[in-house]
């Protein structure tokens, strides 16, 4: 059984599985989240700068 994804509420990176945000090491995770947003080129990307991304990954656009 696959873990439901949980964001990250502190760089709202998604945790695919774990306890432990890979990009911050913050716990604070969250499974409520809104939408998803896949940076491949953050420094181009104007998603990437509105959220603020400074690597590649899935993000959520919304934590709560």
């Amino acid at each position: 059984k696959m873990a439901k994804p949980k964001a990250c509420k502190l760089c709202n990176t998604i945790v695919e599985e774990g306890d432990k945000c890979p990009s911050c090491g913050s716990k604070e995770l969250s499974e409520s989240f809104k939408g998803r947003a896949v940076i491949l080129n953050p420094e181009k990307s104007e998603v990437g700068q509105r959220l603020n991304i400074k690597q590649k990954g899935n993000y959520a656009i919304k934590t709560r």
